[in-house]
Order: structure tokens, then sequence, then C-alpha cells
């Protein structure tokens, strides 16, 4: 493992007889891999995933988008290259029966029997593999699809091989009835997994608390992360605010469902930025809160702009901003509800998509007035208990889908800006089809 310091490499003998330290500049190293079970970090890997959540140290982040990162970066890739694995799948229909199957052979005296076992089991091998690996929830979505097509591809040779060896070489029509069905089963089973994947949600491969572990042990053998943001939190609950300022307005307000997002937009002076004003929907940050609302309330040519988790609640921002009566009720303002909208992954369906119980209960309790702006799909999506979380996508991300839809919003209602009016007009709510 290299020293972040001074790049020196440091083998398993030398961080033990050094105490756990670089041999050249006597730096810590935070994990020893040998010791962490099946999920293993290094420094490196650490240290490149703060430098590249963070932007190159020039963007904040928030402790679960550097998780995120590293559960998709930890995520060991099973898919081969196609033609590595087709040369390795023949290679072992050729190998295994022959060492084998010409061993048993010699055993059993039989002359064929034993070839033909062999070959059932090996294939059977490979497609009990392959499907295991198309539907595993510790895959991310390329991963398992790349299995999946793989599975077709080991059913065709299957048949190919099979059929050309049952009919040509052995003249076995038994050897041909098991080919089809090995064959034929396979190229059902990658198809199915193929139109199913985006129905397999995510976990997890480790918990928030090793994660934790994890990000106090860095913290204790390295210097502070200085982009890591703290948990939301009020510094000064009754600010004095300048009477003139009040006078004035913002041209826009950024709502998001969560305190967290809030903060991280604000540390990034996005609103600086961008003109606007940022806002959560619980109040965050709460010392400016009716300050900042009565300011957005003098503006009736403002424009707000819903950012959220695609959850049951989630989903509900935009209309909650529009029948609330401490938002925007009874008011002509437009909404533009940015995402994240369960069209937008349906779209796209390489995100970090979960499964819970909760969201399954959630889903049934959606308004009518909410539901009915939804697709089936959409509806189907969500009660069958699936989410994604906004944190899931890093700083730069979500700033750039925000600065899209902000641009996209000049024009409302034009087919250019990307964004469709939702219900009927009177309501002013408009949605994203994308994710940026």
């Amino acid at each position: 493992m290299k020293c972040i310091q001074c790049g020196t490499d440091n083998n398993l003998k030398d961080r033990t007889n050094n105490q756990g330290r670089c041999i050249n500049c006597q730096h810590s190293f935070a994990f020893e891999p040998t010791t962490m079970g099946t999920v293993k970090v290094t420094d490196p890997m650490f240290a490149k995933a703060i430098a590249d959540i963070s932007a190159n140290g020039t963007l904040f982040f928030t402790p679960k988008q550097l998780l995120y990162l590293l559960e998709n970066r930890l995520r060991r890739r099973t898919a081969s290259p196609g033609c590595l694995f087709i040369f390795f799948f023949v290679f072992m229909n050729i190998w295994a029966p022959g060492f084998f199957g010409g061993f048993l052979s010699m055993a059993t005296g039989n002359r064929w029997l034993p070839f033909v076992l062999v070959s059932v089991v090996t294939n059977l091998i490979f497609i009990t593999h392959l499907l295991r690996l198309s539907q595993s929830s510790k895959l991310n979505y390329h991963d398992r699809r790349e299995n999946a097509k793989y599975l077709r591809i080991a059913g065709g040779l299957i048949l190919v091989i099979g059929i050309l060896g049952s009919l040509f070489l052995w003249k076995s029509y038994i050897l041909f009835v098991i080919s089809v069905l090995l064959g034929m089963s396979a190229l059902y089973l990658g198809a199915r997994q193929l139109a199913k994947q985006a129905a397999i949600p995510q976990t997890f491969l480790t918990s928030p608390q090793v994660f934790q572990h994890w990000l106090a042990t860095w913290q204790r053998h390295n210097p502070a992360i200085d982009k890591l943001l703290p948990p939301p939190r009020e510094t000064n609950p009754n600010p004095s605010v300048n009477s003139e300022i009040t006078a004035y307005s913002f041209d826009r307000l950024v709502v998001c469902d969560h305190a967290e997002i809030a903060q991280l937009l604000i540390a990034n002076n996005f609103h600086f930025e961008n003109n606007c004003a940022i806002l959560s929907i619980t109040g965050y940050p709460e010392s400016i809160f009716e300050t900042t609302m009565t300011m957005l309330r003098r503006n009736p040519d403002l424009r707000v702009y819903a950012i959220h988790s695609c959850t049951p609640r989630g989903i509900q921002l935009a209309y909650h901003l529009r029948t609330s009566p401490q938002w925007f009720q009874n008011s002509q303002i437009s909404i533009i509800d940015v995402g994240l909208l369960p069209r937008q992954i349906i779209a796209n369906k390489d995100m970090f998509v979960q499964n819970s119980i909760e969201m399954v209960q959630a889903a049934r309790q959606i308004p009518s007035e909410v539901r009915q702006e939804l697709s089936a799909s959409e509806l189907a999506w969500l009660e069958a208990g699936n989410f994604v979380e906004l944190e899931s996508f890093s700083p730069r991300r979500i700033i750039h889908v925000l600065n899209h839809g902000i641009a996209g919003s000049r024009d409302l209602g034009s087919d250019e800006s990307g964004l469709i009016l939702v219900g009927d007009s009177s309501n002013y709510i408009y949605a994203s089809d994308n994710f940026g």
C-alpha cells in the first residue's frame, strides 16, 4: 500500500515491522486492509474518494455523499470483458470434460457418459453463477446487466456447440436434448434478468456505523477534512437583520427536502452565484427563515425550485409548497420540480436504488392530488418500496442539475426548456423529465 504522504510503497511486512507507519516518512497508515474482512479500504483509496467528492478540495460535501462514493467503488467488478468471458467459457468446456471426464471414464470403463455428465455439470455451474450475479443487490446496475448478457451468450454457445457436437461428433439424441434444454434455459434466464434489472435494488456493502468508524480512524491519522460538512445546526438563533436588507427580495428560491442539502448548497455559495435564497422544507436555516420568507413574498415574479430525494415524502415537496399556508398557498408563482422524480430514475436506470418496507407504507399514503400526476409505472415503482436519496449524487452533480433547471426555466412551457406543466394551468407547477 502506497503512503499518501510520500508515495512510498509499503508491503505488509514493512507496515507490520514499523508499527503501521511508512518506512520512509513515518506517516501513520489509517487502514490495514488485511484485517478488515471482506470489505477493504486503503489509505490511497480513501484519499482519492475525498479528493473526487470535493472536486479536488473545491466543494463542500456531506458524510453520506462520501459513503455513497466509497460504496460505488468498493463494489468489485465481476463482469470480465466479453472476449475474455467467451475464451474462459470455451476453455472450461474443453478442459473440465477432458480432465475430469477422462479420469471418470477410465475409472468406470464407460467411453462417453462421464464426458457428458462433466460437461452438463460445468455448464450448470456457469449458468447458476451468472444468474446469481445478475440478480445480486451487492452489484451495481452495469455489472448485473453485463452478467445477464453473458448468461445469454453462454446459452447461445451451449446451443451451437452442443447441437453440432451431438449431431456430428457423438450422434447422440440424449445429448441433443440436454444441449437444447440447457441452452434455451440460459437464454431465457438471461433475457428475463435483462428485463428486470431496473427493479433490482442495491444494498450497502458496509453499515453507516462502520463508515463512521472509518471516518474517525482517518481523521485520527490525517489532517482534518476541510470540506466535510458537520450535521446542520443553528449557531445564531436570533440574528439582527438590517431593515434595509429586508426591503429587497430574491428572484429565485431553492427549497430542499432535507437540511443537509440546503446546508451543502449554502456552503458552496450557490445562493451568491445564482442570486437566490436557499431553504429546507423543515425551515433550515431557522434563524433567518421567517425573514427570508417575508422578503420572498414581496416578489410576484418569484420562481421556486424544488429539489428532493425520490421518496414518497420527497415527491410531495412541490405539492406542499403550493398548498401550505406557511409557503405559497393561493399564490400564482411558478414552482419547478427539478427532481428526483420516479420518471427520471426509470429513464436513467444506473442509479443507487434502495428498497424498504417503510417506503412501501409511505407510498400508500401519497395524497390523491400527487398520485394523479404520476404514471402507472411511477406509482408501481414507489409502491414497491423503491427510493433514491439525493445524497447519492456528488455536490458537483447536484449543483449542475440545479443550474440546468434554472437555465431551462427561463422560457417555461417551450419545448427547449425540458420542463412540462403538471396538473392544470392554475397550479403553475412544472416538472423536469431528466435529472440534469
